[in-house]
């Protein structure tokens, strides 16, 4: 029993015992799972994981829920080597936020450039980008890096250079018999926090790069090489495509919650090992919640639906009848982590200045939509399902509305409601790859 494990091993093997019925194998290839464009698959029957031979001191470490995951066949080898960079990069990341106040002339400020967003770069933006981009580069397991940081896609091989920054070698065309892989991830989300030492994050969202690539290319990338037109193609995927996805939290401890399909699990950075441990065996959100996130300084510019809905909820006259408060950091981690252990409604949705949002889809909405879904939420833009909309733009910006189920649907009977052409004319433009 759960409490014999209790007494016998201690919390993190009574968390590790717990695992066991929510870890299940997805299949071979998660991508299976779905239908695409080229081929359908079948996904390998689930089977429950069970750990044995768990060490009380340290409990179930990310890199072993890793191999368990692998031997099943949940997720491959290749996919196994991407999250070992992915936690060596994030305990580095969580290093260097930590360190930043006592480093602020090396950490801190701007850096003096300006992102393909047109937003003024922190220093820190700059170097956790490398960070992350060289940890995975080095795996040698992806076609396509894609970063919030970056102008355009980047080819996903390690190049070796001389001193005058030109390329003397580049690593094999990776995973030329295995397939391939693109990740995309925004390396310091909330970094205009970061100087205050508020809360900040790390999102990735990891897509099986598909045989068949045809996409619409960006708008203004000028003429595009083979190599470049290919890593373009490769990363504009819905989200619905995604194989797994995850966000690293930088707060009071580092937390690293991940999804491959099979639900949302959750670790927490255990400093003393240098380990990632298991503390959340299965992340369930509420199904429904009495906090609302979301700038309110903005409310006289939403969407007229939105205004009812929050108006309503924050007077007590939702369908809950409960009277919701208001949370909000400013950190889209920060906000969706809690969202997601507390229920209620996330929200950076569209406005007056902004009528697709701010949120990059690719990076941000797409990946926290796929995590929030697999723990029995719900993300909307308005009318429109996040996860279906189709990329036409690496940056490409859309509103976010996620969180507790009935919340999120609640949210949305008012936008259905709404007859405001514009407003739905937006939403299935963005559905048909239009965005204007």
């Amino acid at each position: 029993s759960a409490a014999a494990d209790l007494r016998q091993h201690g919390p993190l093997a009574a968390a590790a015992t717990a695992a066991a019925g929510a870890l299940v194998a997805a299949g071979a290839a998660r991508a299976g799972l779905r239908q695409r464009k080229s081929r359908t698959c079948t996904g390998v029957e689930a089977q429950p994981i069970q750990f044995t031979d768990v060490c009380d001191q340290t409990g179930v470490t990310l890199n072993r829920y890793m191999i368990e995951m692998t031997k099943r066949g949940a997720i491959d080898a290749d996919m196994q080597s991407i999250f070992n960079s992915i936690r060596e990069a994030t305990k580095v990341i969580s290093k260097l936020v930590n360190r930043a106040p006592l480093m602020q002339a090396e950490l801190l400020g701007y850096q003096g450039a300006v992102n393909i967003q047109g937003e003024d770069q922190k220093k820190l933006d700059v170097i956790t980008n490398d960070v992350l981009k060289k940890a995975l580069s080095y795996t040698g397991k992806l076609g396509t890096l894609a970063s919030e940081e970056e102008d355009a896609p980047v080819p996903g091989v390690f190049a070796t250079r001389n001193a005058d920054g030109q390329v003397q070698s580049r690593g094999d065309a990776v995973l030329a018999e295995t397939g391939k892989y693109v990740c995309v991830f925004d390396p310091l989300d909330g970094s205009s926090n970061v100087d205050a030492g508020i809360a900040v994050g790390t999102i990735f969202g990891i897509f099986k790069e598909p045989e068949e690539v045809s996409c619409v290319l960006p708008s203004g990338m000028g003429p595009l090489d083979d190599d470049a037109a290919k890593c373009v193609a490769g990363t504009l995927q819905p989200g619905k495509a995604l194989v797994a996805a995850g966000y690293a939290l930088y707060s009071c401890s580092t937390e690293l919650v991940i999804t491959v399909g099979n639900g949302c699990i959750g670790f927490t950075l255990d400093a003393s090992i240098g380990e990632y441990v298991l503390t959340r065996p299965s992340i369930r959100i509420p199904e429904q919640g009495k906090i609302y996130s979301m700038n309110e300084a903005n409310f006289n510019d939403w969407d007229k639906p939105l205004q009812d809905y929050v108006q309503a909820i924050k007077a007590g006259k939702g369908k809950s009848g409960e009277r919701y408060s208001q949370r909000y950091i400013g950190s889209m981690v920060a906000d969706v982590h809690r969202t997601l252990l507390y229920g209620g409604i996330f929200a950076y949705p569209a406005d007056k200045r902004n009528v697709n949002g701010k949120l990059r889809l690719l990076y941000e909405a797409a990946p926290m939509s796929f995590l929030v879904e697999q723990a029995g939420g719900k993300a909307i833009t308005g009318h429109s399902r996040v996860m279906d909309i189709p990329p036409v733009a690496v940056h490409q910006r859309v509103p976010v509305i996620l969180g507790s189920l009935r919340d999120v649907e609640e949210c949305q009977e008012y936008f259905d409601k709404c007859d405001d052409p514009a407003l739905r004319q937006r939403c299935e433009n963005r559905m048909k790859g239009i965005v204007l």
